[in-house]
């Protein structure tokens, strides 16, 4: 073998929960992929800890409630925050995000907004209920987001997690449809999700 040619690359790989090895993305090479054509809007994935994953299908309830939430809390929003829905966000070399819903400190760049800037993100559920209730709230605790909910649909509960560190987030309370939900950094949009009159 000839000393001087160069060693294969091995891709770093990630280490699944069932213990089976996967290769490690950057973002970089996440968008590359994008704009070769090779991912698409209509794959919907997210870069995970390094990890791509697909999202799942968001059905005609996701939809009414992530629309009718949206334009509540666009409405009673001070001026100096942004709301983004499905924002394309990559907080980090090992991460994009698409969360339902976002709000931060304004920002030039609102898809690269720094998550020391993020005071509240909100994923809305179907099926993905365990999944942005397990895996995906580790990721934003590692972000340091403050404020995270996930709405189930279908009850309109919502677990709202809060202080958060590399080890997830220390407090999880659930919310029912009837009771104020009220974010630690935006008190003007605080709602009772019966209010949004979806049934």
């Amino acid at each position: 073998m000839n000393e001087l040619s160069p060693q294969p690359r091995v891709r770093p790989t990630t280490q699944a929960a069932e213990g089976v090895p996967r290769l490690r993305w950057t973002l970089a090479e996440f968008d590359r992929l994008a704009e070769l054509g090779i991912l698409t809007e209509d794959d919907r994935i997210e870069l995970i800890g390094g990890e791509l994953v697909p999202i799942s299908p968001k059905g005609n309830r996701h939809e009414n409630v992530k629309t009718l939430l949206s334009n509540w809390m666009y409405r009673r929003l001070p001026q100096d925050l942004l709301l983004a829905v499905a924002l394309g966000w990559r907080p980090n070399d090992e991460n994009y995000l698409e969360p339902d819903i976002l709000i931060f400190k304004s920002a030039p760049n609102p898809g690269r907004v720094s998550p020391s800037d993020v005071l509240l993100a909100i994923e809305i559920a179907v099926s993905s209920l365990a999944y942005d209730t397990g895996r995906k709230s580790e990721v934003y605790a590692m972000l340091g987001v403050p404020d995270y909910w996930v709405i189930d649909a279908v009850t309109l509960t919502t677990r709202v997690h809060r202080e958060p560190s590399a080890a997830g987030y220390a407090r999880i309370t659930e919310v029912g449809r009837s009771e104020t939900l009220t974010p630690l950094k935006a008190a003007s949009i605080a709602l009772r999700l019966d209010d949004l009159r979806l049934d």
